[in-house]
């Protein structure tokens, strides 16, 4: 997830065009995302990647991480938590509705997915903190500051100790962090 300085993952209004991305890191991020097979989503974040991704690669215009990119979200298995999406059947794609935290850890006890890898969506990843469904985190961490904006952590219960696992900086000053739940 990218985030600015100030810990924001988007503007007030859901802005974020001050996210810095290019080839560089999409091929840092393509590496990482083709060693998972789910892919998790709130619904806006869903219908957003849907309006899109389905198609990407197909265009003549497409770049190379267009194209790897579509190809990969046309295989992955998508999951989507939404209340308004209930009941809808939708190849590839589970909804998860209600009872998250039993859901997700089924999800994750199943050993069919490598990973599950959860894209922007605050809202959908601040229920799963809340839940502390979340077992590590990949920050993008932009060098600007917002002021204000939608949070990247939401406030939390309880102190979460974090393990930096790895880091890697990009010319741009976008700095590449990796950290895990800390076991103590």
């Amino acid at each position: 997830m990218h985030t600015s300085l100030d810990g924001f993952v988007a503007g007030l209004n859901g802005e974020m065009d001050w996210i810095h991305v290019d080839d560089e890191m999409f091929d840092f991020t393509g590496k990482r995302i083709e060693a998972s097979d789910t892919a998790l989503y709130g619904r806006v974040t869903y219908e957003m990647m849907e309006g899109y991704w389905p198609t990407a690669g197909e265009h003549p215009e497409a770049s190379k991480h267009d194209i790897e990119h579509s190809k990969w979200y046309n295989s992955a298995s998508k999951v989507v938590l939404s209340k308004s999406m209930q009941g809808q059947v939708l190849p590839n794609t589970t909804i998860i509705s209600d009872h998250l935290a039993e859901n997700i850890n089924r999800l994750k006890q199943s050993g069919t997915e490598q990973e599950i890898l959860i894209f922007g969506s605050p809202s959908a990843a601040h229920s799963l903190m809340q839940l502390d469904l979340i077992d590590g985190y990949w920050l993008f961490l932009n060098p600007i500051l917002l002021g204000e904006g939608i949070p990247l952590f939401p406030r939390l219960e309880d102190h979460k100790k974090l393990k930096l696992v790895s880091s890697h900086v990009f010319p741009s000053g976008v700095i590449a962090l990796q950290y895990e739940h800390k076991n103590e």
